[in-house]
C-alpha cells in the first residue's frame, strides 16, 4: 500500500483503531486538534500539524526542524546475523564497521525491491537495519531458517533533527561530543542530555541532519524531547509533521519505499543498481537480476503550469507511457516537481513530455534526472553551507 503524503491526502481520512498501530512516545509533545497522521511501518505519525508547510520547509533550509518520524529499527543479531544478512539484502555486509551506516535494499526471489533502509553494525554480531514502510520484520523471520540468529524490535522511536543548524544543535545537545568531524553516515553511541542513545548523520531530506535512536523502555522520551528543543531553540529549530520533510526528500531525490519503487520494480529500473553487489556470494533475487535489464524507468519531471499528483499519466505525444508515483510543488525550483515511472526504458532525461492531471487537464513538462538540484549531495555531506534565499 503506497503511502502517499500530498496536499489532497489531509483531506482523505478515516477513522481507525487507536490499538491497530503504534503510538508515538512523543504524542503528548505534538498532538493537537488539527493533527492527522498517517501509518507507516505499523506506527502512527503526524503527516499534518495544522501548519503552513511551506513556511516549516523553509525553516528547514534555514535553520532546523524536529520530526517524529516512523521508520522501524530491527535488530538482527547472534553468530550468523553476518551470513544472515549477506543472504537477504543485495550489498556487501561482512566488510561493516562499526560507526558507519550503509544504505542496502532487500529484494524478492524475483528481483523486485522489497524494502530499503539503513543497516548499521552496532557491534561484532549486532545489527539494526532501520527499515521503510512494509512487513520486514515478518519477512526476516520467514527467511531466518537454518540460522542462529534473532530477529527482535528494539522498540526504538526515531527522531530526525533536519537542517544547517543541526550540528550546532547536536553539538549542544551531546554536551560537544557530536561536532563537524562526524561524517555523513557517522554513527555511534552518545551522551544526550544524560540519555545513552545511537545517533547517525543522517536523515530523509537530504539537508544536513540527524537521527536519533531511541532505546526502548529505558529511553524517558519527554525528557529527550524537552532536551532537544532547549538545545534547539536557541537556533530557530521548531517542530514539524512529515509535509516539509515529504517536499524536501522528493527535491533530495529520496525514493519512499510502496510509493516510489515496489516489488514489480527491480534496484536497476529504480536507478539504484550500484547498490547490488552481483559480486557477492548468493542472495536473495540475485538470480533474477543477473538477467534483469539494468536502465532505469524512474526519472524525475518538473512542470510549471501545476503540480504533478500521484496517479498523473505522462504522455509522449498522445501515447501514454508513464505515471507519476508523487509530486510536490518545489519552493525551490519555483515549479511543480514529481517522480515518473515509465512502462519502458529509454533516453528519458531531457525530453519535453505532457503531464495529465486527473481532471483531464493537460500540461507541458520536462524529464530530468534526480535530484532535482545540489546532484553531488554537497548540501547533506555539508561542503555546501550557504543558507537559501527564500525567493520574494
Amino acid at each position: 500500500m503506497a503511502n502517499f503524503q500530498e496536499a489532497s491526502d489531509i483531506e482523505i481520512t478515516v477513522k481507525l483503531s487507536a490499538r491497530r498501530f503504534e503510538e508515538s512516545p512523543f504524542i503528548k509533545r505534538t498532538d493537537n486538534p488539527k493533527m492527522v497522521r498517517g501509518v507507516y511501518a505499523g506506527r502512527y505519525f503526524p503527516i499534518f500539524m495544522g501548519e503552513d508547510p511551506i513556511e516549516k520547509y523553509w525553516l528547514l533550509r534555514q535553520k532546523a526542524l524536529l520530526f517524529d518520524v516512523p521508520e522501524k529499527p530491527v535488530e538482527i543479531s547472534g553468530p550468523d546475523a553476518v551470513p544472515f544478512l549477506e543472504k537477504v539484502l543485495t550489498r556487501k555486509v561482512a566488510a561493516m564497521v562499526e560507526g558507519r551506516g550503509y544504505y542496502a535494499l532487500a529484494c524478492t526471489p524475483s528481483g523486485g525491491i522489497f524494502m530499503d533502509g539503513v543497516i548499521f553494525k552496532l557491534s561484532e554480531n549486532r545489527f539494526w537495519y532501520v527499515q521503510a514502510d512494509g512487513p520486514f520484520e515478518t519477512w526476516l523471520l520467514a527467511h531466518s531458517g537454518g540460522y542462529r540468529v534473532t530477529i527482535s524490535d528494539p522498540k526504538s522511536r526515531v527522531l530526525q533533527i533536519q537542517g544547517p543548524a543541526s550540528i550546532n544543535i547536536m553539538n549542544a545537545a551531546s554536551n560537544g561530543s557530536i561536532d563537524e568531524t562526524m561524517p555523513y553516515f557517522g554513527s555511534g553511541f552518545f551522551d544526550i542530555g544524560g540519555q545513552h542513545l545511537y545517533v547517525s548523520r543522517t536523515g530523509f531530506t537530504n539537508e544536513l541532519g540527524f537521527e536519533i535512536y531511541c532505546d526502548g523502555e529505558k529511553t524517558d522520551h519527554l525528557a529527550l524531547w524537552d532536551h532537544l528543543f532547549k538545545c534547539g531553540t536557541p537556533y530557530g529549530m521548531e517542530q514539524s509533521s512529515a509535509r516539509a520533510l515529504t517536499i524536501r526528500r522528493i527535491e533530495g531525490g529520496i525514493l519512499g519505499n510502496l510509493t516510489d519503487m515496489d516489488i514489480t520494480m527491480t534496484p536497476f529500473e529504480a536507478g539504484l543498481g550500484m547498490l547490488v553487489h552481483m559480486d557477492k556470494d548468493d542472495f536473495i533475487g540475485k538470480m533474477a537480476l543477473a538477467n534483469k535489464d539494468r536502465r532505469k524507468l524512474l526519472f524525475g519531471l518538473t512542470c510549471a503550469g501545476e503540480t504533478p499528483i500521484s496517479g498523473s499519466v505522462v504522455l509522449n505525444g498522445t501515447r501514454e507511457v508513464g505515471f507519476i508515483t508523487a509530486g510536490v510543488p518545489s519552493p525551490t525550483l519555483g515549479l511543480g516537481i514529481g517522480y515518473v515511472r515509465f512502462s519502458q526504458p529509454g533516453e528519458w532525461a531531457g525530453r519535453r513530455v505532457n503531464l495529465r492531471l486527473s481532471n483531464g487537464a493537460i500540461h507541458n513538462a520536462d524529464v530530468v534526472e534526480l535530484p532535482f538540484f545540489d546532484r553531488n549531495k554537497n548540501i547533506v555531506k555539508g561542503i555546501d553551507r550557504i543558507i537559501p534565499e527564500r525567493p520574494s
